[in-house]
């Protein structure tokens, strides 16, 4: 009964005016709905965006149909398949890290933040000193962390940037602790093919790239060379200027995910993560997380970092120091939403929030 039961609805861009009158039949034919352009009936565009609506079960048939069908209609039919087992997928086995497995779908993963910067926006400069950042991530693997991530620049607004030579003498010797202190898998947050180079060869288990391999390519053949190291890939750019928010979103993470795959990365390895408070004003934020589950259609793995942004303060008129409510609130409804993994400052209390979250979503 699962599939007459489940309703999806699938926007299609740019798709002919002949390919959309077609399409539109064979979903009306068999149940479903599909909205055209105006100018679709009486062939005065030539192009058309199309929002189909229907039952899995409708999708089913309407597919089968449109296989043997001209105007491009088959390489879309083979599309709407991969995007409703994408929506179907309840996770993978797990996230091969180096040999340590992390489940994907099972419960909600939580990743601890650790910032060695001076000036990153919500603790720069508390954890600058290699002692006192080893002593703070095995507190979070102790409170529940299932991941640490280690960032040797800020990527805040207006931030500096940092060379390469000075990115690796913050990372590397926390990070060489830290393979050697916890069993836990450790990932590296930048985008330098150089700092991500030798990250690897010094035993990190996840590359977290915040451009989204736009800033640095090459850095997806530094992943490639290896099997077992998952990629999170973050959608950002410069300024706030969209078309449409979640259609330029998905978009531009398609070509990272495209970047990625054509270098060799598997897609076993790839992770995805909106970017919220990158390149996104407030408003933004928020309908980016609202409309979550979208990502979804790219069959990826989720990764979801809220945790005391500005969105939270602007919100809320509350400081960086008095956000944790806000992160709670993001990170459940998150989770609801389709994140696999969440990106976190607070780990006692997320820890708290995801246990209780997962409880009453993954049932």
């Amino acid at each position: 009964m699962t599939p007459k039961a489940v309703h999806r609805t699938i926007k299609i861009e740019d798709l002919s005016t002949k390919a959309a009158v077609i399409l539109k039949q064979e979903m009306l034919s068999n149940g479903g709905e599909a909205a055209v352009s105006r100018g679709v009936g009486n062939f005065s565009v030539e192009k058309t965006d199309v929002l189909l609506m229907g039952t899995v079960k409708q999708y089913s048939k309407v597919i089968c149909k449109l296989k043997a069908q001209p105007f491009g209609l088959g390489k879309l039919a083979e599309l709407l398949v991969k995007t409703l087992a994408n929506l179907e997928k309840s996770g993978r086995d797990g996230l091969n890290c180096r040999g340590r497995l992390l489940p994907i779908g099972q419960r909600t993963l939580i990743m601890g933040i650790l910032n060695i910067t001076p000036d990153s926006f919500s603790d720069g400069g508390r954890f600058f000193d290699i002692d006192t950042a080893v002593r703070h991530a095995l507190e979070m693997v102790e409170q529940g962390a299932d991941i640490i991530d280690i960032g040797g620049e800020s990527t805040r607004p207006s931030a500096e940037p940092v060379t390469l030579e000075e990115e690796l003498e913050r990372v590397m010797p926390v990070l060489k602790r830290l393979v050697q202190e916890t069993d836990v898998p450790i990932s590296v947050d930048t985008y330098k093919s150089g700092v991500a180079s030798q990250a690897v060869k010094e035993g990190a288990h996840i590359i977290n790239d915040v451009w989204g391999l736009k800033a640095d390519p090459a850095l997806a053949n530094v992943v490639a060379g290896y099997d077992d190291i998952p990629l999170i890939l973050m959608h950002n750019q410069q300024g706030t200027q969209y078309n449409s928010m979640m259609d330029d979103l998905l978009d531009s993470l398609k070509v990272s995910t495209e970047t990625a795959l054509a270098a060799g990365v598997s897609e076993e390895n790839i992770v995805l993560d909106p970017g919220i408070g990158f390149g996104k004003d407030t408003g933004q934020n928020l309908e980016v997380l609202h409309r979550l589950w979208e990502l979804k259609t790219l069959g990826c793995p989720i990764l979801l970092g809220t945790s005391r942004k500005s969105m939270i303060g602007n919100t809320l008129d509350l400081p960086v120091t008095e956000r944790v409510e806000g992160t709670a609130a993001t990170v459940t409804y998150g989770i609801t939403q389709g994140a696999d993994i969440v990106r976190v400052h607070d780990i006692k209390e997320m820890v708290r929030v995801v246990k209780m979250t997962d409880a009453i979503v993954r049932r």
